[in-house]
């Protein structure tokens, strides 16, 4: 408890945990609220679903381009911009998707809207990685922590004002939380002391290529395709099972074990390097992982959720340490929101997967083992030879902000 009280007491720390969490939220309510608010007025989840895919893929397309311009400046005049312009197309997506407007003309508003979504994740990231290293990683603990509960709280509000209002008051608070959170960590004082790294010219992808990026990016993405393929295959388990009604609470044991294990982890301090926490973090994911295909219990699968999911904070507490670590010092937000990019695109990838393999003749165990060998795929990458990262020394002047 004591690490934690340690960052708590960063003087920006309650903007950045506080306005993070708040400013995550509408990530995973709106694609939610979006599903909801077309299908229920067009009938369609195929044009529902094209909706909401088209705002994720819109938002994961424009986050790196957004974070490169942030490095350059400031994320400050980035972010106060999105608290003005997002929550402004949002309300044209709704007014869009109420009139009955054609399709093409719905996926259009949802691509312009997912867009705007504000820089908040790569922002905060990029912010904790300037902090004290002996904190550093406690730090990050926490936010990878808020980070599940978003996935937590997010639907749960969701599907709340669906019932007792409808869809479109869902994505309309899902706007005021970006506003809020936006404007929080806009107006703190660790984002008022950003000092841009000198600049340096670099081509569109040299971020990715920095020494060490690639193994983080490639062996995140595995792991992704193992949980987007989990989200699809827990829900179709408990219809198999005959309790459709448990698929929320599954999802949710796994993401409060993984809630669970990132607070322990947080208060740990460990001598071993990065990389190898990393590759023994993986490798316990994929341990976790490994008995989900032979249960037959939603109760015991909701058990082994909960235990794999103690190994899944603390493994992306590390990877965004490493993330912060090889970041060229010119180009951490971009860094963090290409981790941020990589990792929505191939959960959806998972997820599709996961979903071929439910509807073939694999089944809800098929999709299950993807997930195994999704992580076991991120542990290879991670014993991959490549070149050794030297981590820069910081002054302590950039770590106090």
């Amino acid at each position: 408890m004591r690490a934690y009280l340690s960052v708590w007491r960063l003087p920006s720390a309650p903007a950045l945990l506080v306005g993070g969490f708040v400013g995550r939220l509408p990530s995973a309510m709106v694609p939610l609220a979006l599903l909801l608010m077309v299908q229920e007025r067009t009938g369609s989840y195929a044009v529902a679903g094209l909706a909401s895919a088209t705002l994720g893929i819109a938002m994961a397309g424009m986050a790196p381009v957004l974070g490169r311009l942030a490095d350059r400046r400031s994320p400050r005049p980035i972010l106060l911009a999105q608290a003005v312009v997002y929550p402004l197309l949002l309300a044209v997506l709704v007014a869009v998707v109420l009139a009955g407007a054609p399709a093409p003309v719905v996926v259009a508003a949802s691509a312009a809207a997912g867009a705007a979504t504000p820089l908040v994740s790569g922002t905060v990231r990029a912010l904790w990685s300037r902090t004290d290293p002996r904190v550093r990683q406690t730090a990050f603990a926490l936010d990878a922590t808020t980070t599940e509960l978003v996935f937590v709280v997010g639907p749960a509000v969701v599907a709340a004002l669906a019932v007792l209002a409808a869809p479109a008051v869902a994505v309309g608070t899902a706007g005021l939380l970006a506003v809020a959170g936006a404007v929080s960590i806009a107006t703190s004082r660790a984002m008022r002391a950003w000092e841009p790294a000198p600049h340096v010219q670099s081509g569109v992808f040299s971020t990715v290529r920095a020494p060490g990026m690639p193994r983080v990016l490639i062996s995140g993405a595995a792991l992704m395709v193992g949980f987007g393929a989990i989200e699809v295959a827990v829900p179709a388990f408990a219809q198999d099972a005959g309790s459709p009604g448990m698929s929320g609470v599954l999802l949710a044991v796994w993401s409060l074990g993984s809630v669970a294990g990132g607070l322990w982890f947080g208060a740990r301090v460990l001598s071993a390097s990065l990389p190898r926490q990393y590759r023994w973090l993986l490798l316990g994911t994929t341990i976790g992982l490994a008995p989900l295909a032979a249960v037959s219990s939603p109760w015991v699968l909701g058990l082994l959720l909960f235990l794999g999911g103690s190994v899944v904070a603390p493994t992306l507490t590390v990877q965004n340490s490493l993330v912060g670590s090889i970041a060229p010092a010119q180009a951490t937000t971009e860094a963090f929101t290409w981790l941020s990019t990589v990792t929505v695109g191939a959960s959806a990838v998972g997820a599709a997967l996961g979903g071929a393999l439910i509807e073939g003749s694999a089944g809800v165990p098929g999709a299950l083992v993807l997930a195994v060998a999704g992580a076991a795929v991120a542990v290879a990458v991670t014993l991959v030879p490549g070149r050794r990262v030297v981590v820069p020394a910081v002054s302590r002047e950039r770590l106090a902000a």
